[in-house]
């Protein structure tokens, strides 16, 4: 049979390259890298044995010669690269065609270092996976852009020397396994300096008067709303008057309540003429289409979804060749885009809504890395949401995708804006004017196909108040007046939405890695979610403490925005990697490096780190990050210092912890005993307490007690608190484990309550119960009954699903929750997803769901264990090293050997 050779494609995921192989058929071998196929050591047992000695050993970059980063194969990455070497065997040409971003290239790189091929290599690249830009890009093929790899470099090492040097600081001064992050650490600290605004925030309370006006049976409407605006010329308070002191910051009539209810009864009989009407007109252009950023705010205001679900769909999306490339910092639109779009506008709205000439939109962000279009659907034509057959979330966010491109290329929207004064006279003799504003859209233009999302109340662009048409002079008639009392509020926490706007804004990061950062901030407890907003930690608040009392200028946001425009740079090659990681790993005259930090912190008071004062000095309350959670001390009642302790839920945000708060919480102290009765068998009292790992009752055994004695405990339900346990129900929890009787053959059957939560047990056989008030409630007939049934084998059996969701909207399999060794989680049976803080079994939708498990695809899969002495080995044998160097040219570096 004679030789057939094939062009040999490599893409980065195996959906990708299902995709592909159908578009590029006979010739064409189409296989997947699955991400990354190399990276610099992840552990001490994946190091290269000959360089862990190296002082710069667990770094895996030789910081003293040039920055050399050592790459190693990961271990279950190896019989897949042996798979691709064994396709090229048989290939005559190799395209690497992974993502063209920074990361893709890298990977390209990669690959092509560790396959060592000796036939011709190419890139392929495509923004769209479609038949015909497949096609075009296997034609037109481009050679490998070495200063996005040069770019990627750059930044894995920094990240790790960041992460790898402060990191183990952390450990040693505030708690072991934390990390810190050149960016995520930033993006800590802006949530936690968010959250200290919000602590020193005072509230200011003032009124003002609403008005409901009659302009009279010959206008449309007729009854129109205004606010009270000015006092004898002197303006009124409202609420962006007023500093985050509390205190006016600007010249303004302040009202109170008496002051407000006055001058609604001085008005009672004043006449109100038209003081002033100014009408202006009113246009609104369409927004840009997306790009990566507004594609996740959007996604999270509109649709709920988390920056790590968005891009998640997206992914989906794109490599099944729906939209465009989801990772792109453009809002371009190519030529046949544009055709498309304004087609559907012409299909779908007619030809009123679509402007003479095309709308060209090149703005990019800051330091915009590749040459991508925006995110757009993908293809010559834009299918209809309807006629893509999609379901579920990636239903919703095509649609999103749809209408924000369609309507990037319709025509303003058109109206007018109008303010009316109207004026009268107190029966005090004071001057009142009160403002009325309102807008008409006459031409809704793309807002009959898009309209953004806004958040904290604000009105969207199709928001419509219309006001009579009145004339300067013209009288009205005041239908009702009301005071009406507001608060000031602190500024608002960020959200997912908010915070990526904010990193962007600021120039820190890369917009493509704020779904990860976010991620990471959240898994790593620095941040909790509330509803929407994200909330910090008390541990956040050492953290950022300790880096910005120790390694300011690392979190400090202009020196992160700049280090960005620096790796750009670097990238553009207008500077040099290895004076720039030179300057920022060891310093220069001008700044401190990296390594001094390190190496000349001198001592940290950790006890100091993690101390906060509640109120003043004068209460005596501080509050203490410890090992397992946050918890107060603070004086008993006869003044002695730190004479009581108290844990502080882990729901409660650090705004909210005020003295009083503190002070009811050390009502209740960790370890304080309530007597609850005389225990009838024992004669020993029972008392219940508050333990390190929760609440529980126990006896109290006399100092006389044998040595070896044990007093009964029984930890409380879940449904069960402190404050209103009785007794009984204390005896009851102390009965436990209970004989709830024997079978058939005579065997007992006991209820018990375990790590894993309630269960029956007889002899070896063990039944998950679904709930804890069952252990006391279940007869033998009821539990016989339960081991009457097959036992499922396997984890499955530990954890029975509490509750059926439905199928996820991205794998297509079923949903369950379940209960498991860390907690109630979700499945969809590849990905399991912890439920947060906020998540409740009964509340649980199919939606959060799929928020979760997107958020845990987005981390990779989980790595299987592998044995000691083979993960060695494999470490031994799997070390490469790829020089690189200010002396090399980029040709010469594609060309480096991994040793």
């Amino acid at each position: 049979m004679a030789f057939v050779a094939h062009k040999l494609v490599i893409v980065e995921s195996p959906a990708k390259a299902r995709t592909i192989g159908g578009y590029l058929g006979s010739g064409y071998v189409v296989e997947s890298s699955i991400g990354h196929i190399r990276d610099l050591p992840q552990s001490a047992a994946d190091t290269p044995a000959r360089i862990k000695d190296k002082p710069w050993g667990r770094l895996a970059v030789d910081v003293e010669n040039d920055f050399q980063p050592y790459y190693v194969v990961p271990r279950d990455k190896k019989s897949h690269i042996t798979k691709l070497k064994g396709l090229l065997k048989d290939a005559d040409e190799l395209f690497l065609a992974t993502d063209e971003d920074r990361e893709g290239e890298a990977i390209a790189w990669h690959l092509l270092d560790e396959l060592k091929p000796r036939v011709p290599v190419r890139r392929m690249v495509f923004h769209e996976i479609t038949k015909p830009a497949i096609l075009e890009a296997a034609a037109n093929p481009r050679e490998l852009d070495m200063d996005l790899v040069e770019a990627q470099e750059a930044r894995r090492i920094l990240d790790r020397l960041y992460g790898y040097e402060i990191s183990p600081v952390l450990w040693r001064k505030v708690m072991s396994g934390l990390s810190a992050g050149r960016v995520q650490s930033v993006a800590t600290r802006l949530v936690v300096d968010r959250e200290r605004e919000r602590m020193r925030f005072h509230s200011a309370s003032y009124w003002d008067l609403e008005g409901t006006f009659d302009a009279g049976s010959g206008h449309s409407p007729r009854m129109f709303p205004a606010k009270l605006y000015s006092v004898d010329a002197v303006r009124v308070a409202r609420g962006g008057d007023f500093g985050p002191d509390g205190k006016l910051a600007n010249e303004r009539v302040h009202l109170d309540r008496t002051a407000a209810q006055d001058l609604v009864a001085a008005l009672a009989d004043a006449a109100f003429d038209v003081r002033s009407v100014e009408a202006k007109p009113y246009r609104r252009s369409p927004y840009a289409p997306f790009r990566t950023t507004t594609m996740q705010q959007e996604a999270s205001r509109k649709l709920g979804m988390s920056a790590a679900g968005a891009m998640s769909v997206a992914q989906r999306l794109y490599e099944n060749g729906f939209i465009t490339y989801m990772r792109t910092d453009s809002t371009t639109l190519s030529g046949a885009a544009i055709e498309a779009a304004r087609d559907q506008v012409r299909e779908l709205y007619g030809a009123e809504y679509l402007p003479d000439s095309p709308r060209v939109y090149t703005k990019k962000v800051a330091n915009a890395q590749e040459a991508h279009e925006a995110i757009r659907p993908a293809g010559e034509r834009f299918r209809t949401p309807a006629q893509t057959g999609l379901t579920g979330d990636q239903f919703r966010l095509y649609k999103l995708i749809w209408m924000r491109t369609v309507a990037s290329q319709m025509k303003d929207a058109t109206g007018q804006s109008i303010s009316v004064r109207l004026g009268g006279s107190a029966a005090t003799g004071q001057d009142v004017v009160f403002s009325a504003s309102g807008r008409v859209i006459t031409f809704h233009g793309f807002l009959k196909a898009y309209v953004e999302g806004t958040e904290g109340g604000k009105r969207t662009d199709d928001a419509e108040t219309p006001l009579p048409d009145v004339r300067q002079g013209e009288a009205v008639t005041a239908a009702s007046l009301a005071a009406n009392g507001h608060e000031t509020k602190p500024p608002a926490r960020y959200t997912e939405a908010t915070l990526i706007k904010e990193l962007e804004d600021r120039k820190i990061g890369r917009p493509s890695t704020y779904a990860s950062i976010i991620g990471t901030i959240l898994s790593r407890g620095y941040v909790y979610k509330s509803g929407t907003a994200l909330v910090p930690s008390w541990l956040a608040f050492s953290v950022t403490r300790l880096l910005e009392d120790h390694f300011g200028r690392l979190v400090d946001y202009e020196f992160t925005a700049l280090m960005e425009n620096v790796l750009d740079e670097i990238a553009r090659g207008d500077k040099d990697r290895n004076s720039e990681l030179a300057e920022f790993y060891y310093g220069s005259e001008r700044v401190k490096g990296l390594h001094p930090l390190v190496t000349g912190l001198g001592d940290i008071d950790a006890k100091e780190l993690a101390t906060f004062p509640i109120g003043g000095p004068e209460t005596g309350i501080v509050l203490r990050v410890g090992k397992y959670g946050p918890y107060l001390e603070g004086p008993d009642d006869d003044g002695a210092p730190a004479a009581k302790r108290a844990n502080v839920p882990d729901d409660l945000p650090p705004d909210e912890l005020t003295v009083e708060v503190a002070r009811e919480l050390l009502a209740k102290p960790a370890g304080e005993e309530i007597e609850l009765g005389v225990h009838p068998e024992s004669g020993l009292m029972v008392v219940a307490k508050n333990g390190r790992y929760g609440p529980y009752v126990t006896e109290v055994l006399p100092e006389e007690a044998p040595k070896g004695a044990k007093a009964r405990t029984g930890s409380l339900f879940q449904s069960m608190s402190l404050d209103t346990l009785t007794l009984d129900d204390a005896l009851k929890l102390m009965s436990l484990p209970r004989v709830v009787g024997v079978d058939a053959e005579g065997q007992e059957i006991t209820a018990q309550n375990g790590r894993y939560g309630p269960y029956l047990k007889r002899g070896t056989d063990s039944r998950t119960l679904p709930s804890e008030e069952q252990l006391l409630t279940i007869t033998i007939d009821e539990a016989l009954g339960i081991y009457a049934q097959p036992k499922t084998r396997g984890r499955a059996a530990a954890s029975a699903p509490l509750k059926e969701l439905g199928n996820d909207p991205v794998s297509g399999q079923p949903v369950v929750v379940k209960s498991g060794r860390f907690g109630d989680y979700v499945t969809d049976g590849e990905y399991n997803a912890t439920l947060r803080r906020d998540d409740t079994v009964e509340a649980i939708t199919l939606e959060r769901a799929a928020e979760l498990l997107a958020e845990r695809r987005a981390k990779g899969p989980a790595k299987k264990p592998t044995a000691r002495r083979t993960t060695r080995g494999a470490a031994k044998k799997s070390g490469t090293t790829k020089k690189s160097g200010t002396t090399k040219k980029p040709a010469q570096r594609a060309a480096a050997k991994s040793g």
